[in-house]
């Protein structure tokens, strides 16, 4: 699901501020968030979506992974009922790109309405936890 670039800047800064750094991540009231998520499953409509916005050439276009982290905010507006749960659990915002040509760096394709998240955490969201068989 899309999400703003607001939501995804007040997330990039709480990471940014906690976890980089080396701190826990916070939940709600300040308290150190101790049971992260493990995965986060994204379906494919969804990264198909972000890929056909980015260059056709699969050695240029691609996805650009963000690692970010609930505010309480951002939280409360997407996962009403499961706000606190959520505050401060670590998530994935992504939104295409490309490499830049002869470099390791990609060139942001712009757009207010390419930031996506929200894909399925587990924990909190997985009823059981996956298996392989």
């Amino acid at each position: 699901m899309k999400i703003s670039k607001e939501d995804f800047e007040s997330m990039k800064l709480k990471y940014d501020k906690e976890v980089k750094k080396g701190e826990p991540a916070k939940g709600k009231s300040g308290k150190d968030k101790i049971d992260q998520t493990n995965w986060i499953f994204f379906d494919r409509e969804t990264l198909e979506r972000l890929l056909a916005k980015a260059d056709k050439d699969p050695k240029i276009g691609g996805i650009q992974f963000y690692f970010t982290e609930y505010t309480e905010e951002v939280a409360s507006k997407y996962y009403p009922n499961d706000a606190d749960k959520l505050t401060g659990a670590l998530t994935l915002v992504m939104r295409p790109a490309n490499l830049k040509e002869g470099q390791d760096s990609a060139e942001i394709l712009e757009t207010e309405d390419d930031y996506e998240n929200r894909g399925t955490m587990c924990p909190p969201f997985c009823k059981p936890e996956p298996t392989n068989s």
